[in-house]
């Protein structure tokens, strides 16, 4: 029987194994069972604490990195991955005090790299921190990195001048001025003291503001009393809309090692277009994106908006800046321009209500009643399914149709405002939510089925065409499906733009053996339901369409889009992979390497699961290799190497095309590279690697001469020693003796118990 140490091992193993696979969910999950028998384990705690950190569930992982920091004081890396998350959430203050506590612990583990770059964290939030400043002074000194030194010297005698203690400044110039008494900053630095000027205030280091947005927006976003209300629908997307923008600066902005390979993808994927913002363009979106947000924060909306347009003509197109600008323009009665932005952004599950309710009300302010009318009454659709149990949702969806139905067929102006008037009242109210659930609570249920909140405020003609469906129903499921169809026909004259209606025939055609004829019936309905914006829908629709018939493309492509344009980017990718399958089986290679490419630019967006990347490079690099483009297929390989360092069949493949395409001396230093990582994190593989590589390439001696010395290395001489052997025989038989002299002499120096005999054929060469 399994003991808690064997328990706690299989979960560990577990959680690392997905976790290689990047799949982070199941990764988190196997920690949690080692977790539940050693809840003190640091290791334990740290894996958890990283995989949710990849999820980007960031209370949770910062709550286990502050558990970890607790248990292990002296471990700077908690410390510094709680500065990180502080960073990311807006707490500066937190986020400075976790890092000046990172730097301590790395100097004292002797990793002054580390600690720098831990101390420039802090002055990067606040340039003038006199205890980060005086620390990098220090190091600095000490490190003989004079100029550097005497850069946060003049700093910190600016702090303190600016503060008011005008001795200790002059002190610290005079002590950076005897360090090297010819730099010409440090004494015009005393010469402006001395004539009682001010020094200039410290600047903050060049790199991204991330951060300070992100801590904006929190202070924009948080009341200033303290309430237990949730905002109204326009405010909660406002919210939203200003997060997702302050994340993305914060991950564009970001030069780890990340945003550099991302930055790499974009050679990959130039082949289907401009899909890459160039270099220049990125450093522009930052620019007006990070005083988009500035602006905002302030108040000072005209500025913003300026700016938030910049970043659009760009081409940034995520929804959130379209919301956030349509919301400014709005709020500064730019009717026409604000509905234009408005609009982009209605499909979005994010943005849907907020975006349905302002549509609503700048239609009623244009004098347009019908189509304000309808806004609402969708608003209130996608608002009374958000509190229904999950179950009842679509049906309440399809309730909503015959409403619809018959608003549209209303044209009393007085009818169509008094509806405005009720649904924005319902809507737009703090705690909007549980004001809808205690109105369901009163409302009655026809055959124990919930009806729709909008039955409260509208009068229509709908019960026919309900109770129609019934029997259309009923009669299918007796399977008398031909009185079922003419049933169906017979209804759409009271409701011919009824939808659910024309998916029933659709499904009915089905039943009869038309598939072609459902289809096209189907299709139809996916494209009104798109036309209309309801993207949730027209994807239900379209899924259907493709499991009839897995090999419609169009189909697929339009359902692809309405997937993005909702922010489903995950599983917009699933479905360009089941595409790029499609093409593959076809064995249209370039048609499945087009599809894996756009799949790819997806895969770069912030907030994607990060394993698509490594998933989809992978399918790149095996057609590339297919087609015989092996100098792509390195491309590709060198950019999965870039993302996950451990990947040993892209570094074995990268070894294996160097050597192919006669570049040695590049697959010495991929092989290097990857020995040298392994020692570092598992040094076990670092031989079984090797072997395999010699096995299927026997006649490079560069990986025989690699796999002796790590056999020695690992303590077994005679294994070295027999692939030194295999060496030498293979320059014997090239007639290279110098070759030959230097591995005889190679094996000498193993001390090998016949050296005599290897003396003596050194002797005879």
């Amino acid at each position: 029987m399994a003991g808690p140490e064997d328990i706690f091992q299989k979960a560990m193993n577990e959680g690392h194994s997905a976790a290689w696979d990047q799949n982070w969910e199941q990764a988190a999950q196997a920690y949690q069972r080692a977790l539940a028998g050693f809840p003190e384990s640091a290791k334990a705690l740290n894996s958890y604490a990283l995989a949710q950190y990849q999820l980007q569930h960031y209370d949770e992982a910062l709550k286990t990195y502050i558990h970890v920091a607790r248990i292990s004081p002296e471990d700077p890396i908690a410390f510094e991955k709680i500065a990180q998350i502080n960073e990311r959430m807006g707490n500066l203050k937190d986020a400075m005090q976790a890092a000046m506590q990172a730097a301590e612990l790395f100097l004292k583990a002797r990793e002054l790299d580390k600690a720098i770059e831990n101390w420039l964290g802090v002055i990067q939030l606040n340039p003038e921190n006199i205890q980060a400043r005086s620390r990098l002074a220090l190091i600095h000194e000490k490190t003989g990195q004079t100029s550097k030194a005497i850069i946060e010297y003049i700093a910190l005698a600016s702090i303190l001048q600016n503060g008011g203690n005008l001795p200790k400044a002059i002190e610290i110039l005079q002590h950076a001025a005897r360090l090297d008494p010819e730099n010409g900053e440090i004494h015009q630095a005393i010469n402006l003291v001395k004539a009682g000027k001010t020094l200039p205030r410290p600047m903050r280091p060049k790199g991204g503001t991330g951060p300070l947005r992100m801590a904006a927006v929190k202070e924009l976003s948080t009341p200033k009393q303290p309430i237990q209300e949730s905002p109204d629908p326009v405010n909660e997307s406002r919210q939203k809309a200003l997060k997702v923008l302050a994340d993305m600066l914060f991950d564009m902005s970001d030069e780890s090692t990340e945003a550099v390979a991302r930055r790499g993808l974009a050679a990959i994927v130039k082949d289907i277009g401009q899909l890459s913002m160039q270099q220049s363009e990125q450093t522009k979106l930052l620019l007006h994106l990070s005083l988009a947000i500035d602006e905002q924060t302030k108040g000072n909306e005209s500025a913003a908006i300026a700016e938030l347009e910049h970043v659009i003509e760009t081409g940034f197109s995520h929804p959130a800046a379209y919301f956030d600008l349509g919301l400014m323009l709005y709020q500064t009665h730019n009717q026409e321009n604000a509905l234009r932005s408005i609009q982009q952004c209605v499909k979005h599950d994010d943005y849907a209500l907020a975006a349905r309710l302002l549509s609503g009300s700048i239609l009623r302010d244009l004098n347009r009643s019908k189509e304000a009318s309808a806004e609402y009454l969708e608003a209130l659709k996608i608002a009374d399914v958000e509190v229904v149990a999950r179950e009842q949702a679509e049906t309440i969806r399809q309730l909503y149709e015959p409403l619809t139905e018959s608003l549209g067929r209303e044209n009393d102006v007085k009818v169509q405002e008094k509806l405005c008037d009720n649904i924005a009242q319902m809507l737009m109210r703090v705690n909007w939510r549980q004001h809808l659930i205690k109105m369901r609570e009163g409302m009655p249920q026809s055959d124990g089925q919930a009806l729709p909140l909008a039955e409260i405020i509208i009068q229509a003609q709908s019960s026919h065409v309900i109770e129609a469906m019934n029997r259309v129903n009923e009669l299918a499921r007796a399977n008398h499906l031909r009185s079922a169809m003419d049933e169906a026909f017979s209804t759409l004259i009271y409701a011919p733009t009824y939808l659910p209606l024309h998916i029933l025939i659709g499904e009915l055609l089905i039943r009869e053996g038309r598939a072609p004829d459902a289809i096209a019936k189907l299709t139809l309905v996916a494209n009104s339901y798109s036309v209309r914006g309801e993207g949730a829908q027209a994807t239900t629709v379209l899924k259907r369409i493709i499991q009839l018939s897995p090999m419609d493309l169009v189909s697929r492509t339009r359902l692809i889009e309405q997937l993005i344009a909702r922010g489903q980017v995950d599983d917009a990718i699933g479905e360009y992979m089941d595409l790029a399958d499609i093409y593959y089986r076809l064995a249209e290679l370039d048609m499945a390497r087009k599809a894996y490419t756009t799949a790819l630019r997806l895969a770069q967006q912030p907030n994607t699961n990060r394993a698509w990347s490594i998933k989809i490079l992978q399918r790149m690099a095996d057609i590339d290799m297919q087609r015989l483009d092996w100098r792509q297929a390195i491309r590709v390989y060198e950019q999965i190497r870039t993302l996950q360092p451990a990947e040993t069949q892209a570094r074995e493949s990268l070894i294996e095309l160097y050597l192919r395409l006669a570049q040695p001396q590049q697959a010495q230093a991929e092989l290097e590279s990857f020995i040298a990582y392994l020692e570092g994190n598992n040094r076990d593989e670092i031989i079984p690697f090797l072997q395999k590589l010699v096995d299927e390439h026997e006649d490079q001696l560069m990986l025989r001469r690699e796999l002796a010395d790590q056999l020695y290395a690992a303590g077994k001489k005679s294994e070295a020693i027999s692939q030194l052997d295999a060496i030498g025989d293979r320059l014997m038989e090239q007639g290279d003796k110098v070759g030959v002299s230097e591995v005889v002499n190679h094996i000498l120096t193993m001390d090998p118990p016949n050296a005599e005999d290897y003396r003596g054929l050194l002797a005879q060469l």
